[in-house]
Formats: structure tokens, C-alpha cells, sequence
């Protein structure tokens, strides 16, 4: 098994290859990253995303189990006229911070534009069309999905958002995030990559 050393250099390394930045200053200086499967079929919670961070010197590798993309409820009934949003492969710079998920509970929420794909033609295959690219506050946020236990189904827990498939796991992770701004400041960047880069 590697060390968490070991994955945060690897991890560092794939992002710096593409340009973006990587947080290693400091204790909870988070690095938020989404990793999407490849495959293209909806309503599975298939995805992962990755919190590293340091804590007195020392590497952490949260892993959850999440999905980066829209469920089929609203692939099929999408709430934008354009089609459903499933959020571009890319690393946002502050575009998160604390706040409410629609007005009712803790998560990391939208506060800059995203770029993401409008997949409009109703079914439940994921398309990232790149002529339907579209920029904006969308509401891409970063929450859970059952309140009380985990979800089996995407279904309508997300309409483009990064959703946790596991509450307590999503306890776990907006603590981490409420100790990062304590430091920080509230402002999160939020990168997602597709899983085979990191292979």
C-alpha cells in the first residue's frame, strides 16, 4: 500500500502537469479534487473525490465515494431550457465556500462561474458535447444526498452538483472544510479530473 506521501506527490505531479495548482503549505490547506469515472452511464455514485491536506507535517488522504454527474431524473427532466448541467473536467480557483445548500443544510456552494456541458438530448447517457459548453453561477455545489444514511441512486440528488453518497462520510468532510477556513479563509478550490489520469 502507498504511502500517503507517496499519492500526495503523485497527485501534486498530475495537477502541475496540467497547470493547476497544488496546496502543500500549512495544515488544511485543502486540495479538493473529483475524480470521474469514464464511463458515460448516469444515476451511479462511481465517482470519487480526494481531500488532501496536510496536518502537522503530515500527509492526510480523505476518499469519498461521490458522483460528479447529474442523476437520470434530470438528464430526462432537465431544469435549464439548454439541458442538464454536468460540470467540465477543470480546476476552479475560489469558486467554492461554505454557505447552505438551498437554504437548508452546510456545503461547499457555488460562488463563481463554472464551466459545464448542457447534456440535452433526455436520456441517460452522460454527453459532454463541447459546442455545449456554458459559463456561469449554476449552483454547482459540493453536498450529500440521503440525510440520514447513504444513497444506492443518484436519482434527483443532483442536477450537475458533487454529490456525497454516505452522510457521515460528508460530516467528516465539511468538518475538514469548517477547520480549513478557520485558517484559510472561506474559499475552497475545487479541481476534478477523469480517474485514468491518475493511473
Amino acid at each position: 500500500m502507498l504511502k500517503n506521501d507517496i499519492i500526495a506527490n503523485r497527485v501534486e505531479s498530475v495537477l502541475e502537469n496540467k497547470g493547476y495548482t497544488f496546496f502543500s503549505r500549512g495544515d488544511y490547506n485543502l486540495n479538493i479534487i473529483g475524480v470521474r469515472d469514464s464511463n458515460r452511464i448516469a444515476n451511479k455514485f462511481d465517482d470519487n473525490l480526494l481531500c488532501l491536506y496536510k496536518y502537522k507535517g503530515e500527509w492526510i488522504i480523505d476518499n469519498y465515494a461521490i458522483t460528479t454527474d447529474a442523476g437520470t431524473h434530470w438528464l430526462e427532466n432537465p431544469m435549464n431550457d439548454k439541458g442538464c448541467a454536468i460540470l467540465k473536467e477543470s480546476q476552479y480557483r475560489g469558486c467554492y465556500q461554505l454557505g447552505l445548500h438551498k437554504g437548508e443544510y452546510k456545503a461547499l456552494v457555488q460562488c463563481k462561474d463554472v464551466v459545464v456541458y448542457r447534456d440535452n438530448n433526455w436520456d441517460n447517457t452522460l454527453d459532454m458535447n463541447p459546442e455545449s459548453i456554458d459559463i456561469g453561477l449554476f449552483g454547482i455545489n459540493i453536498h450529500r444526498s440521503n440525510p440520514k444514511t447513504e444513497s444506492v441512486q443518484v436519482d434527483k440528488w443532483s442536477a450537475g452538483c458533487q454529490v456525497f453518497k454516505n452522510k457521515g462520510k460528508y460530516d467528516k468532510f465539511i468538518s475538514t472544510c469548517e477547520k480549513s477556513s478557520k485558517l484559510w479563509g472561506n474559499s475552497f478550490t475545487y479541481t476534478l479530473i477523469k480517474k485514468n489520469e491518475l493511473i
